[in-house]
């Protein structure tokens, strides 16, 4: 898995790391940050400074709120908007959450690959329903096959993080969105955490395995450089 999301990242596939709170969607975005080039121009843009990139070419964006009159607000989308004018190679998204998605989503789909955010929701299927709906909530007026195609073409993968009942934090699902079938985005797991069992103490036992299915971005990661033997996507039985 730790090879597959190398690839992913260094070839530039647009990521989005969607899970409930407290389940370690930042930490896993700032992992996946150090697979990033130090020749690249990154862009952050966040509510609240968490992310810790260690690359040369960082320029750090921040959200305000607006003072006691009411005036001087600086939201995400003004920040996104901002972005896209210093020629990033990359913008990263600390968390999507409202009517910036619109921005974040032509971000992806115009040319600046690589992009990476973090979303809440429970699963991946959830996570593309949830940006459906904040789509939805900017107020924007588009029809739901041209919301879930821009969708389809923006983001290559999805990253499922959850916290188990144990407390501890897993990387649950990797799923990658291959297209449109009709009006339905569709979408393939590659790898996912099985649970196999609880010790009395109550932590859970489980694995990391792979689903069989073979990623539909293999012939990417040739062409850059990342030739992943086929024996990763193998389930262990």
């Amino acid at each position: 898995m730790a090879a597959y999301l190398q690839a992913a990242v260094a070839t530039r596939l647009n990521v989005i790391v969607s899970g409930g709170t407290g389940s370690g969607k930042t930490t896993t975005l700032n992992a996946l940050s150090s697979f990033i080039d130090n020749t690249e121009r990154i862009l952050t843009i966040e509510d609240t400074a968490e992310l810790q990139l260690q690359q040369v070419h960082v320029g750090r964006m921040e959200s305000r709120p607006a003072n006691v009159e009411g005036k001087g607000a600086v939201t995400q989308r003004d920040c996104l908007r901002n972005a896209l004018r210093m020629r990033p190679d990359r913008i990263i998204v600390g968390e999507t959450r409202g009517e910036e998605v619109i921005d974040m989503l032509q971000a992806m789909n115009t040319g600046h690959d690589g992009s990476m955010t973090t979303i809440h929701a429970n699963s991946a299927r959830d996570g593309v329903s949830r940006l459906e709906n904040m789509i939805a909530m900017s107020g924007i007026e588009m029809p739901i096959k041209a919301m879930r195609s821009q969708i389809a073409s923006a983001v290559n993968l999805i990253v499922q993080a959850s916290r188990l009942q144990d407390g501890s934090r897993r990387m649950v699902s990797i799923t990658e969105i291959t297209g449109m079938e009709g009006d339905v985005i569709s979408m393939q797991e590659i790898f996912r955490y099985e649970r196999l069992g609880v010790e009395p103490n109550g932590k859970i036992i489980g694995r990391f395995n792979a689903t069989g299915i073979r990623s539909a971005y293999s012939d990417r990661f040739r062409q850059w450089g990342y030739d992943l033997p086929a024996s990763i996507y193998e389930p262990i039985v």
